[in-house]
């Protein structure tokens, strides 16, 4: 792939951002694409060294925040006559509850997958409260002579502390695992206003 084929796929690629931002990106890559043959690369080697037109659009995308995207999506191209926006003002009491319940919608979702996560720390941390209480309580019956029952309830305080120790690698996963889960929910809402003009 050439400068001219690559910063064509870029430009494709970013349809739907901002126009200040696309030329920002484009000026970008056109820089960086001549620094390496300056310093003796060949044109195609150059743009190989760039890394992959889509892991690159990609990243541009997840970058860019999605109210941007969306500001740009709905801005019109060209004013609105005066038939559009009495069927706008009509359709107001229609339209506005639909996208307010979508709205809702994913809010419910974002905080049922989130209060997940949290539950599983919540639980963490009612371990190693158990695990401390077990063990002083357990040291505190053994003092009052009820060395039976002591050893018992710091046995039970171990046990609690070693569950927090794996359960705590497994908050740390289920974290990540929604932190990516709600990058790609945010990328594939981001995709959705980038469609390029010619679908529409």
């Amino acid at each position: 792939m050439n400068k001219q084929e690559f910063l064509w796929a870029l430009q494709n690629g970013l349809s739907g951002l901002p126009q200040q931002d696309v030329d920002e990106r484009l000026a970008f890559y056109s820089e960086m694409i001549d620094d390496r043959m300056e310093e003796g690369l060949t044109e195609e080697e150059a743009v190989a060294e760039i890394g992959p037109i889509d892991q690159i659009i990609a990243q541009i995308i997840e970058e860019t925040p999605l109210p941007r995207i969306v500001r740009e999506r709905i801005r019109p191209k060209q004013s609105r006559g005066a038939g559009e926006i009495l069927l706008l003002v009509l359709g107001f009491p229609l339209w506005f509850p639909l996208l307010a319940a979508f709205a809702a919608i994913v809010f419910s979702f974002y905080i049922v997958i989130w209060s997940l996560v949290i539950c599983l720390w919540a639980v963490e941390v009612a371990l190693w409260a158990a695990a401390l209480g077990g063990i002083v309580a357990g040291a505190a019956l053994i003092i009052r002579g009820d060395s039976m029952q002591g050893l018992l309830m710091i046995g039970a305080g171990l046990v609690c502390a070693g569950l927090s120790v794996f359960l705590f690698f497994g908050c740390v996963a289920a974290t990540k695992g929604m932190l990516r889960l709600t990058q790609r929910i945010g990328g594939w809402f981001k995709k959705l206003f980038m469609k390029k003009e010619n679908a529409r």
